[in-house]
């Protein structure tokens, strides 16, 4: 399965962005108020700066307490993104990410955010393939 085929089972919302220069405490209600784990910081909503996620919140919480909620995000992103593009094959996403120990990958095509996988919507898109080999399978079986 592709990674072209995942964004299209997810809703049109398109990619939650954020402003550099925004505040921690700005992010951490985006990620609230949307329900999602990840918000990709970026000037004009097409490219990406970085990405800051709610484990890179808590973890600061846990260093430095509330303090951190008034920092930029720009100095608790993660600024080497990995991303994937359209065509890009889901277990290479899944390999990557596990390696890398995240869960959330923007995608890119000619240079422009067009969509955000996460390790879920990944592992489901897995799952479903692995259900229609079985099916396929069994009917295979079945017809003999």
């Amino acid at each position: 399965m592709l990674v072209q085929q995942i964004l299209k089972e997810k809703s049109a919302e398109g990619v939650i962005t954020i402003k550099p220069g925004s505040s921690v405490e700005d992010a951490a209600s985006v990620l609230s108020n949307k329900r999602i784990g990840s918000v990709v910081v970026s000037s004009d909503g097409k490219s990406a700066a970085g990405i800051i996620s709610e484990r890179d919140i808590v973890r600061e919480l846990g260093k430095r307490g509330t303090a951190c909620m008034a920092d930029k995000v720009d100095d608790l992103m993660t600024k080497n993104l990995q991303t994937c593009s359209c065509d890009e094959r889901a277990e290479n996403v899944l390999a990557r990410m596990t390696e890398g120990r995240f869960r959330h990958m923007p995608v890119i095509e000619d240079g422009e955010m067009v969509g955000i996988v996460t390790l879920g919507d990944v592992v489901k898109a897995q799952l479903t393939h692995l259900e229609n080999e079985k099916e396929a399978l069994e009917g295979m079986i079945a017809g003999f």
